[in-house]
């Protein structure tokens, strides 16, 4: 599937797709997996010849793309291995795994001129779902944050993992406001507002987080 003969690629244009043969299981978890991307707003085009690593990879294989670079377009490429790490025999592990190539994000990030002065790798903020249906509205808010304040280091928690083993994350990440979202506040639209270095802990309605990061702004809890 992933020659360059032509012969071979005009047999394959009316050859079976991949894509018409998938379990209901697999099925169902594309589906999410498009339904996230389409949420976080990443333009995707589905490729059922894309060839990776047959040997290993499962369910989903991916390639990041860009038309900034002109020929040299694919910029990482990857996908699930949930069997490899059982298959080497540990125990069944979810993974994912990708090859970046750095000199391409070098170029890309040029070409965009979005190269910053300083590199900072500690969040300001940690956000923290407390149910698998609060992880869409946590997306959401993450975007939203980075949209009004883009010098805003943020980090989105994922994994799952009771409340307090995600504030052990958040505490580690360095942030110093944890946003936690649970099934009453997303049945209110709320957010819970934790300061993590001192503070009181605040249920807010979800307009309230943006004005209350712009007063931090001006103190010394977000650089």
């Amino acid at each position: 599937m992933d020659s360059k003969n032509a012969s071979t690629q005009a047999l394959l244009a009316d050859a079976p797709s991949l894509i018409d043969y998938l379990t209901d299981d697999d099925r169902q978890h594309f589906e999410l997996f498009k339904e996230g991307l389409s949420e976080a707003k990443i333009d995707f085009v589905i490729n059922p010849r894309l060839v990776r690593g047959l040997d290993y990879y499962g369910r989903t294989v991916f390639e990041w793309t860009t038309q900034a670079l002109g020929a040299q377009g694919t910029i990482c490429g990857g996908g699930r291995y949930d069997g490899l790490v059982e298959h080497l025999g540990g125990r069944a592990t979810p993974g994912v795994g990708f090859a970046l190539g750095m000199e391409r994000v070098v170029l890309l990030m040029e070409a965009l001129q979005v190269i910053p002065d300083t590199y900072q790798t500690q969040a300001d903020v940690y956000l923290m779902p407390q149910h698998p249906h609060c992880e869409s509205a946590i997306r959401e808010l993450a975007r939203a944050l980075r949209t009004h304040f883009p010098e805003l280091r943020v980090m989105t928690h994922i994994g799952g993992g009771s409340l307090k083993s995600q504030l052990k994350k958040a505490d580690r990440s360095g942030a110093e406001i944890g946003l936690i979202i649970g099934e009453a506040e997303l049945d209110h639209r709320q957010v819970v507002f934790k300061p993590l270095r001192g503070g009181e802990q605040e249920t807010l309605a979800e307009v309230e987080i943006f004005n209350r990061i712009s007063e931090l702004k001006d103190t010394s809890w977000i650089t």
